[in-house]
């Protein structure tokens, strides 16, 4: 995906009664809502981030979403799609018009709380969507929320769009806290593989004879697949842990378990090469005699990135002050469940820095700085720039036409990285 136009601001002019003036002003008026209740917002992302929930665990942080979008007058339904910790919240402007999702996460990582930030998505949402609901004037459209547990791993918007939450949604929007401000970045689609290796258990010392070694089964499917690094194309990552390697040093380890992620810019390569890697497994339990079983995690796919949105939100960031930079050419990139909302619907993913280049999430570097004044600073940035889309989307036929036919123009998974 290239870095945004360098015409951005040249279709319009920004009189008063032009469309960006009419932007400019609904985003004022969003601006001091936001400001408004600023001290709340504060202090309810800073709760979140002291009370981290893993995902699918999340019911803490999600009752309070819920609660707070409540009070603000959204009608909500929780466990929607059949998931305890999702929620989506509704208001109706009137009839007719389109229907536009904020999306929050609010799960953390084991051992490093929220490393990735997603206390300050999950408040940018929630900020938003109080300040549009509050201070939109609207005749038609509809604006929701929807919580979405379980990004790190656990595919809650793959499982949300399974159950078709986002039916009918025209345009979903969030944001990423991250190291590097910019509004047109892809992620790789990725897939999750759990290789179980059974093998036979015997005294390492006594009978080391009679025992197949399933943690050498498992090393060598490690050596494998990095034997496969040289032959694999830019971009492609492979990385896997072993969670259970054994019980004791003088028992031949009758059990032992891997976790990997395979990941590529396309679906298609993802699905090819991750049957390479299930075939190093499988001959490395071969090798020693042992047995493998696979447990396949969701697909993530690849993430489209909706240009004419992008560049808007771009806009309501730089009207801050905030410089908004392209992507690097290469790598600095992950992935994310959202990919999978973006092959279905026009969507944006932008990110907002909150640390310096060279400090990457999942760090507690990066857990620290989501609470930080400058993880807040990023917070409010988003907030404005995500209330503004949203309002843009839902008051300006001409933007959401430009966000269908840039979705419409991308093609097919893939197609879009």
């Amino acid at each position: 995906m290239p870095a945004q136009p360098p015409d951005r601001h040249a279709a319009t002019s920004d009189g008063p009664g032009s469309r960006a003036g009419a932007s400019a002003a609904r985003r004022e008026r969003l601006t001091t809502a936001i400001e408004e209740d600023w001290p709340y917002l504060e202090a309810f992302t800073l709760d979140l981030h002291a009370h981290p929930e893993l995902m699918f665990e999340e019911h803490r942080s999600a009752a309070k979403l819920a609660e707070s979008l409540r009070d603000a007058g959204f009608e909500v339904e929780t466990g929607s799609g059949g998931i305890e910790t999702a929620f989506v919240a509704r208001h109706r402007f009137g009839p007719g018009g389109p229907r536009i999702a904020l999306l929050a996460e609010y799960d953390a990582l084991p051992g490093m709380g929220h490393a990735c930030g997603h206390n300050l998505i999950a408040t940018a949402a929630l900020g938003a969507a109080r300040a549009v609901r509050g201070a939109l004037e609207a005749s038609g459209g509809e604006l929701l929320v929807i919580g979405c547990p379980a990004e790190e791993g656990g595919g809650g918007k793959v499982l949300l769009l399974q159950a078709g939450v986002f039916e009918g949604v025209d345009a979903a929007l969030m944001f990423h806290p991250g190291s590097r401000t910019m509004t047109i970045r892809g992620a790789l689609a990725a897939a999750r593989v759990t290789m179980r290796f059974f093998g036979k258990a015997a005294h390492a010392a006594g009978s080391p004879e009679l025992g197949i070694n399933a943690l050498d089964a498992c090393i060598l499917t490690f050596n494998a697949v990095n034997s496969l690094r040289q032959h694999v194309l830019d971009e492609t990552r492979i990385h896997g842990i072993i969670t259970h390697g054994g019980s004791a040093p003088n028992i031949v380890p009758d059990y032992a378990e891997a976790k990997f992620l395979i990941r590529h810019r396309r679906t298609d390569e993802v699905a090819a090469l991750k049957e390479r890697v299930l075939a190093a497994a499988r001959g490395a339990a071969a090798a020693v005699g042992a047995r493998v079983e696979f447990e396949e995690g969701l697909l993530y796919a690849e993430r489209k990135v909706n240009v004419p949105m992008a560049n808007r939100f771009a806009e309501h960031l730089e009207a801050q002050g905030e410089k908004v930079l392209p992507a690097p050419a290469v790598g600095r990139v992950g992935s994310s469940d959202f990919g999978n909302v973006s092959q279905v619907l026009p969507a944006i993913h932008p990110y907002v820095a909150i640390v310096p280049e060279g400090v990457s999430a999942h760090t507690p570097e990066f857990a620290a700085a989501a609470a930080s004044p400058a993880g807040l600073r990023g917070l409010r940035l988003a907030a404005i720039a995500l209330a503004a889309t949203a309002a843009d989307l839902l008051t300006d036929p001409e933007l959401l036409a430009a966000a269908r036919a840039d979705y419409a123009a991308s093609g097919p998974p893939g197609g879009n990285p």
